[in-house]
């Protein structure tokens, strides 16, 4: 082998508990990691409903939505821009909702096609709804909520 490794023959009963042996002779195995790493934002059932919520909206209204979270750093706006502008071919037909909990700011970016659909006062009061919510606590409810007025302002896909 080119990595210098030992090729021997494992029998599958002396596997431990969470290894499998893969037909091609490879051990794989699962272990338990400590939790000791950063606290993520979402559940993984808070996690699913955002991607449904992201897939429904994309899906219903025919534009590309998508959420950053994270710092935006000193000028949010430019970043939050940039950030949209880094989905390439897809920016013009793209929303980008992009929060920063710690700066206590959001910022929703469109590209030439989705900024045509979507009014800045709809954007506005997506905003005041998202924002209403994060003020209860709720963050992945008010970017559910968002996601919804969103796509529903920007009505159906069109051909």
């Amino acid at each position: 082998m080119a990595t210098g490794e030992v090729a021997t023959r494992v029998d599958p009963e002396d596997l431990a508990f969470g290894e499998a042996l893969m037909p091609h002779g490879r051990v794989s195995s699962a272990r338990h990691i400590s939790d000791n790493g950063p606290k993520l934002p979402f559940s993984p059932t808070q996690l699913a409903t955002l991607d449904e919520a992201l897939t429904l909206s994309s899906r219903s209204s025919g534009l590309d939505f998508s959420i950053y979270l994270g710092d935006l750093g000193e000028d949010t706006r430019a970043r939050a821009e940039q950030l949209h502008g880094s989905l390439g071919t897809k920016a013009a037909n793209a929303v980008l909702i992009a929060v920063s909990p710690g700066q206590r700011v959001l910022e929703i970016v469109t590209g030439a096609e989705s900024g045509r659909r979507l009014a800045d006062r709809g954007c506005k009061l997506a905003v005041m709804s998202m924002v209403a919510s994060f003020k209860e606590g709720d963050l992945p409810g008010g970017l559910v909520s968002g996601l919804r007025m969103l796509a529903d302002q920007a009505g159906p896909k069109q051909h």
